[in-house]
């Protein structure tokens, strides 16, 4: 056979100079799938107008979380204003001139009653970190004290030890060099862990979900204000207060400027970390000091504190708080519930004041009878 003979053999497609078939095959299938990845004009049109839909969407949830963030603000300042106004308005002026009970006398004879039955409880000469027990704020570090008090609202003292030390296990960071706790690790792995994996840890305490934001609040709003977990500078507010009062002031101010701490909370923290007199009324000082007539029954929990701030000795405000709580928890006629039998020497020796406290409360009632009356 000759080359004309071979030429005539070839396919058409060849003797054009194409390619065979077959290697056209990967070439195909790109413009295939290139057909394909380019979308028509309605689908291009469809895909921007999605695409438009989320962005609006994504943009509507940011300003409904800018909005919220807003709202829970301006909550929080009303409730920080509240707060400070409840305090303020009794600083200088009591909110029950007229009610004279307790006495100065009556607090002494109280406080006699009280140590014979309980044990006298003194303030100690220095704080120091204690071994067990959560101690309601004796402590020496402001932070530590607020935390623990946090910890100790509503529950009992060995249920609030066991959430201390139950946090301790879970958070406690300690120091590369020397092995010692690093404090400061510890505050920032609570702060940033939060709430939900605190209230975990705390749970057996009791309230640890309610108890954990409380706890992670305060951290991350002292570290906003000084770049540092730390109170300590309220222990040094007396070398530019101009007295105690004033000190006293500025300390308790600054404690109920920060969200979850009230009255009762701050004061405890001034009483038994700052080392000053301030007579804390919690659940059990409250209903012991409607018991003994050394308050209205209509006053609140924070007039109550202001009443009996200003009324009873500063000397005697760190023990006979003590004391009051230990009677309310121990005493079978005093404790919640409890039914008088006529027993409790306490109770015994003020029923004068009792009484002359029920008079006070039924002349007050008569008089807002009358003046709704004559509106």
């Amino acid at each position: 056979m000759n080359d004309d003979d071979i030429e005539a053999t070839r396919p058409a497609k060849l003797a054009k100079g194409l390619p065979p078939s077959s290697s056209l095959g990967p070439v195909l299938d790109l413009l295939k799938i290139s057909k394909t990845l380019t979308p028509s004009p309605e689908k291009k049109i469809k895909d921007e107008e999605e695409d438009e839909g989320e962005k609006k969407m994504e943009d509507d949830r940011k300003r409904e979380d800018e909005k919220n963030k807003a709202t829970k603000k301006k909550q929080e300042d009303d409730l920080r204003v509240k707060k400070l106004k409840s305090y303020t308005q009794f600083v200088d002026k009591p909110p029950f001139p007229d009610f004279k009970n307790p006495r100065p006398e009556e607090c002494q004879l109280a406080h006699r009653i009280l140590c014979a039955l309980h044990g006298e409880r003194q303030r100690p000469p220095a704080l120091r970190l204690p071994r067990t027990g959560v101690e309601c704020g004796n402590v020496p570090s402001v932070l530590d004290a607020l935390i623990r008090t946090v910890l100790s609202q509503n529950t009992n003292s060995r249920n609030s030890t066991r959430a201390k030390h139950d946090m301790d296990e879970a958070y406690t960071a300690f120091d590369e060099k020397d092995g010692s706790v690093d404090v400061q690790a510890r505050w920032h792995r609570i702060a940033t862990g939060g709430a939900e994996r605190l209230g975990k840890a705390i749970a057996k305490g009791g309230l640890g979900a309610v108890k954990s934001k409380v706890i992670v609040d305060i951290l991350r709003q002292v570290k906003e204000r000084y770049g540092t977990y730390s109170l300590d500078h309220l222990l040094r507010v007396g070398e530019t207060a101009s007295s105690l009062r004033e000190e006293q002031d500025i300390v308790m101010r600054e404690l109920l400027s920060y969200r979850g701490v009230g009255t009762k909370t701050a004061s405890c923290v001034l009483l038994f970390c700052v080392g000053r007199d301030s007579f804390a009324v919690d659940t059990h000082v409250y209903r012991l000091a409607g018991i003994l007539g050394w308050r209205p029954a209509r006053a609140t929990r924070d007039e109550t504190f202001a009443h009996l701030d200003s009324r009873i000795p500063d000397q005697l405000k760190y023990s006979l708080h003590i004391l009051l709580i230990e009677h309310g928890r121990e005493c079978p006629e005093c404790r919640a519930g409890a039914v008088k039998e006529g027993n409790c020497k306490l109770r015994k020796a003020f029923v004068t004041s009792a009484r002359l406290a029920a008079e006070y409360d039924a002349r007050e009632g008569m008089s807002r009878v009358n003046a709704d009356l004559s509106t």
